[in-house]
């Protein structure tokens, strides 16, 4: 039986790693715009005025200068560099049309890991057409002014109407192959079960799109190619965990049943068949919460947080955060900390409750601070470190 806290509160690897950004010092770009103590976490506010922002990145400094820089999307279509000074930058011109309905819109962006030498980024978002929306991802070369040489490299099989449960982050696998998640897109989600669908899915292909060979359906009949596993609700948050190497995921359940895995190959999520939360009508939406052949969280929540985003915590310079996994809080408008031994998690704490945020992303910065974006008209960064 998985944990369960009465009161729960990719490190993405990230590549700018290689370009030295840790020799900046956090006295060099700090604002003065806010800096408020709040639970056990001070939240200083690095920029604001970012509509709807859904994912950020750090990008190296521009030639000639030591600002380090990131890069956001905002849902509504647009990609903009913020400075660490909180300058926010002009929409970059190449992002695609998206379908900007509900969750659907612009939604995650990762750096190559070698974005030095090729300045490759890989975004996903909701792509529209006459037959409904689909999550897709591409990949682009970044220019100053924008995006170029825009290429698709992989698109759900599915077109829904409507505007939810999309999924769509992320992670970049240690031999440089891609993890995407999907959402059931919610009217479809019986889909999640079907293995001829993408809805649902933890998909894994290489860095051009084709499919890698350790896919459990690359080369044996019975599944789409791209599917790594299935029976997922909404996932939001994807990271690799640098310990071991392996996805972890998250998704939304519906009242109650947030979830927490590490998804293997082939293996089953249960979703919409087993869960641990109930229809948002209160009606009961399973029979039971375990099942042969179905894998069951590593840790859930009930009620809801409406998780978004993760990143673990590898940094030295917060020693009281190691071994930590880090999840914004939509619903809960909090950042959870969760405590880690091994694939277990031992406690879970709330931070940064009384900022009163949805909790959209968060990312760990070369410089062992925690960054966050809040999820409104008026989207804000935060840098975050212990009280």
């Amino acid at each position: 039986m998985p944990l369960q806290l009465q009161f729960p509160n990719l490190l993405r690897m990230l590549p700018c790693l290689a370009f030295g950004l840790t020799a900046f010092a956090e006295q060099s770009f700090a604002q003065t715009l806010s800096n408020a103590t709040v639970g056990k976490a001070r939240a200083t506010l690095v920029a604001e005025g970012l509509e709807s922002p859904w994912a950020m990145v750090w990008l190296p400094p521009v030639a000639g200068s030591a600002t380090p820089r990131f890069l956001v999307t905002e849902r509504a279509g647009r990609m903009r560099i913020v400075t660490m000074d909180g300058k926010v930058g002009e929409p970059l011109k190449g992002v695609p049309k998206v379908h900007a309905v509900n969750q659907g819109g612009l939604l995650d962006v990762v750096l190559s890991p070698q974005f030095a030498s090729n300045r490759t980024v890989f975004f996903s978002y909701a792509e529209p057409s006459s037959e409904g929306a689909r999550t897709v991802v591409a990949r682009a070369e970044l220019a100053e002014d924008g995006l170029q040489n825009v290429t698709v490299i992989f698109g759900q099989k599915d077109r829904i109407s409507g505007g939810h449960h999309f999924g769509s982050r992320i992670a970049i696998a240690n031999d440089g192959t891609l993890f995407v998640t999907t959402g059931d897109r919610y009217s479809e989600k019986a889909r999640a079960q079907s293995l001829d669908s993408h809805l649902g899915k933890v998909i894994h292909i290489a860095a051009n799109g084709e499919i890698p060979a350790d896919n459990p359906y690359a080369k044996t009949a019975g599944g789409l190619k791209e599917i790594w596993s299935y029976g997922h609700r909404n996932m939001q948050g994807a990271a690799i965990n640098p310990a071991t190497g392996a996805l972890w995921t998250h998704e939304h359940g519906p009242r109650g049943g947030d979830e927490l895995n590490i998804p293997r190959a082939g293996k089953n999520y249960g979703w919409p068949v087993i869960g641990y939360g109930i229809d948002y009508s209160g009606a009961k939406l399973h029979d039971t919460a375990t099942k042969d052949g179905m894998e069951q969280p590593i840790h859930y929540w009930v009620p809801s947080i409406a998780p978004s985003g993760m990143a673990f915590y590898t940094s030295t310079k917060f020693p009281e955060w190691k071994n930590s996994l880090f999840i914004g809080a939509l619903a809960g408008q909090h950042l959870a900390r969760l405590t880690l031994n091994g694939d277990r998690v031992v406690a879970e704490e709330k931070l940064l409750s009384d900022l009163g945020q949805r909790i959209r992303d968060v990312r760990q910065g070369p410089d062992g601070f925690m960054y966050v974006l809040t999820d409104d008209r008026n989207g804000k960064l935060f840098r975050v470190a212990p009280n």
